[in-house]
């Protein structure tokens, strides 16, 4: 990385010092010495020493509650990344979240499996404020060994673990699962977050897992620095929902006309301020681009851009996906989230995606791709089961028009899935893939010969009745 920071620091004239950590203690002097303003870390903590080397008393210096502390990415699911520059107000929150929903004392072990760029990162040494011990994991939960991972959360006694949802899919998918060498009687709580949390793996974590584990799909942002739906140890949790929305917090869910509803498909949305929202977008003068990406929809509230139902009778919260990401089919409007629901119990589909194809009149169809587990083909058989498995656990509405395989499914740093580029591509729009670790993967969906321009009507591939 030392050519690296090499680059970027003489792209940087303001900045002021750099410090490089040597992990392995395999670097020195030398090999720091054509970047700029650069020094090891050693170095670095002597500048602060008195003249006799004694450790100077430690000066708190008051500033406001928005003052700026952190600058976080968003993931660029429907675009570049923002610039999200966060206050002090993270901390409130985080006490909330860990130490009052989830009952947690001084003296838990937390494991967090994220990268340092996302906004979990910050998130997660906040906690070292309550008291807890954090263990740092760097590298791939599944590459070491099949079971490595549990081995680690017995060796270290991690109570609460929280891993990105495309992790727990891994998990499930290639059988990674504790052997009876393992006790995991430290684990207390698992929560997921990143993307959406299909209802299956609430059966994996409790069947295959842990059963006395107390779990549940986390909802939060980066531009929350937190979350808004929390597992909450007081409260029964079912099947594919958030059981609690953090305290404080006042979640809408809006219809089309911005009515909070109850039981039907809306956007979820914040809709009073609260502590730990970010306090800005950096560079953003007069806040023009934070409104208009996130209160020009409903004036006055925060849109979180995502889709979600209120459960009316445990009033538990589901994420379906992106707003941008629905699709409306045959005059049905669904999340992508509940066709993945249902073609990742199949065991060819190694993983799917869906995502809406318009015709020249604007007419909407989904379209369906999927990435085969090795060994497998796409053959009527499989398509057919798949469209009735779809038409049985959801509607005939609900099927998309056309299914097709491939090789790959891009994704961005965090594992989610980039569906809206995929959307732009088939319908010839143009596309940024800056934020995608695997570009290679586009090529799979340039000028595919099922998509070509189409006509205004659709016909049903299914003669079924609902």
């Amino acid at each position: 990385m030392l050519q690296k920071i090499k680059t970027i620091t003489e792209a940087l004239p303001s900045l002021e010092k750099v410090v490089v950590i040597s992990s392995k203690g395999n670097i020195g002097i030398k090999d720091i010495g054509e970047i700029r303003n650069c020094c090891l870390l050693e170095e670095f903590l002597k500048l602060g020493l008195n003249e006799d080397g004694s450790v100077p008393p430690i000066h708190f210096e008051q500033v406001s509650f928005s003052h700026p502390v952190f600058i976080n990415y968003t993931s660029g699911t429907t675009g570049l990344p923002k610039v999200v520059v966060h206050g002090c107000g993270g901390l409130l929150s985080m006490y909330r979240d860990f130490s009052l929903h989830l009952n947690t004392s001084r003296g838990s072990v937390w494991l967090s499996v994220s990268p340092v760029g996302w906004v979990t990162w910050n998130m997660t040494t906040t906690l070292l404020s309550q008291g807890f011990t954090l263990l740092l994991f760097e590298g791939n939960p599944y590459f070491i060994t099949r079971t490595y991972f549990w081995s680690l959360i017995d060796q270290f006694k991690v109570s609460n673990l929280f891993l990105p949802t495309s992790v727990m899919d891994e998990f499930q998918k290639r059988e990674l699962v504790p052997t009876e060498k393992h006790h995991l009687n430290s684990l207390k709580v698992i929560l997921l977050g990143g993307s959406v949390v299909k209802p299956q793996i609430y059966d994996f974590i409790y069947q295959k897992v842990k059963k006395d584990v107390w779990f549940c799909a986390s909802y939060g942002s980066t531009e929350l620095m937190g979350s808004c739906l929390i597992l909450e140890t007081t409260l029964p949790v079912h099947q594919g929902e958030s059981n609690a929305v953090s305290l404080g917090d006042k979640l809408e869910i809006l219809d089309e006309t911005g009515t909070p509803v109850i039981g039907k498909f809306g956007e979820l949305v914040i809709a009073k301020p609260v502590p730990n929202l970010f306090v800005g977008l950096w560079g953003d003068q007069n806040n023009s681009l934070c409104i208009k990406s996130y209160f020009s929809k409903y004036p006055g509230k925060f849109s979180m851009n995502d889709f979600a139902i209120i459960n009316p009778k445990t009033r538990g919260v589901i994420i379906y996906c992106r707003s941008d990401e629905t699709l409306k089919q045959r005059g049905c409007r669904f999340g992508s989230s509940e066709i993945y629901s249902v073609v990742d119990t199949f065991r060819e589909v190694r993983d799917s995606l869906c995502v809406s194809h318009y015709n020249k009149q604007g007419d909407e169809r989904a379209v369906l791709f999927l990435k085969l587990t090795d060994g497998y083909k796409l053959e009527d058989g499989l398509v057919n089961n798949i469209r009735n498995a779809i038409a049985k656990e959801l509607t005939v509405r609900h099927v998309p028009d056309v299914i097709l395989e491939t090789k790959d499914i891009p994704v961005n740093m965090n594992g989610k899935k980039m569906e809206i580029i995929v959307k732009k591509i088939i319908n010839k729009m143009p596309y940024n893939s800056d934020n995608i670790i695997n570009p290679e993967s586009l090529k799979n969906f340039i000028d595919i010969p099922e998509l070509q321009p189409i006509e205004k009507t659709f016909t049903d591939i299914l003669q079924m009745k609902e």
